[in-house]
């Protein structure tokens, strides 16, 4: 199964479009210890014909002509690209599937929340159900998605997308299937891996769902909770938003302490987070403790 990271930054990417910050600096200015990053999402197949996108970030284009093994190979109009699987209903994973307009046949596979998100806005349905068909992924069941490989989703603590939110929102994080993790495994081998890019923490359920996995993609999206509101970029801290910081006693790395010597890798990693930086303490630190910060073209074999 080979697994290639489309995209590692989270919504905006890296350097953000209207950041100013001295990170988005050093990436625009091309510093090689600061790579630009797009939005998050993963491609996988098993036969290196069928390929399953997994979140359409708004960067799919650019992702495309960035992979060849994406891109059209027979005729004069065609696609690998068999499926997508979102793990949510937020902008920056389901705003690339406009990118998919263009008469290609592939299914959408998404839990309830996020297939209502796409029949209540019009503008989805530019992917004609002639052409593409939308699947419910039901959660804790492992179902085949074709080509090899099967997907089991499941909910993880986190909240509605911000622009469900409305008047009174409660942001405690809940497991309702608004943010969901994937176990996508090749059914020949039962070889598996985790994508989870939006998690708001690590309770005793998931620990116990990732014991001893072989590689997890993981949120990543800030070092610590209060970071956006210390730069002075932002009101709300990482927990306020549904995700886990990597830092900090209650964060990713010491949740993921005690669960085996799998890969980690961090993935959806904001403009903000200095890990990001190749030379930054963060950095050094994530590293230290096991972890991998992902990157656009990081492959994956398994």
């Amino acid at each position: 199964m080979r697994v290639i990271v489309l995209g590692a930054a989270a919504g905006g990417g890296f350097p953000q479009w209207n950041s100013n910050t001295p990170a988005c600096r050093r990436a625009r200015a091309g510093d090689p210890a600061a790579k630009p990053r797009t939005q998050a999402s993963l491609a996988v197949s098993v036969d290196q014909r069928d390929w399953f996108i997994l979140n359409a970030s708004p960067d799919l284009r650019l992702q495309i002509e960035a992979t060849s093994a994406l891109q059209p190979h027979e005729g004069l109009r065609s696609s690998p690209i068999a499926g997508v699987v979102l793990s949510g209903g937020d902008i920056d994973a389901i705003a690339g599937l406009l990118h998919l307009r263009e008469r290609h046949r592939f299914t959408i596979h998404a839990a309830a929340p996020v297939l209502a998100v796409l029949r209540e806005n019009p503008i989805f349905n530019v992917l004609s159900p002639e052409h593409v068909t939308r699947a419910l992924l039901p959660l804790d069941r492992c179902i085949e998605i074709g080509s090899g490989l099967a997907v089991e989703a499941y909910a993880v603590p986190g909240k509605a997308p911000l622009y469900q939110e409305g008047e009174g929102f409660d942001p405690t994080p809940r497991e309702t299937g608004d943010t969901i993790g994937l176990a996508v495994t090749e059914t020949a081998t039962a070889k598996t891996f985790h994508f989870i890019p939006g998690c708001a923490l690590v309770n005793g359920r998931l620990k116990q769902r990732l014991e001893g996995a072989d590689v997890v993609f993981f949120d990543g999206t800030l070092w610590r909770d209060d970071e956006m509101i210390r730069m002075g970029v932002g009101e709300k801290t990482g927990r306020r938003m549904g995700h886990i910081s990597m830092s900090g006693a209650d964060g990713a790395i010491a949740a993921f302490a005690g669960l085996g010597r799998g890969r980690r890798i961090f993935i959806h990693i904001n403009n903000t987070n200095p890990v990001l930086l190749e030379d930054s303490l963060e950095r050094r630190e994530a590293e230290a403790a096991g972890w991998e910060i992902a990157d656009d073209g990081m492959e994956v074999r398994l």
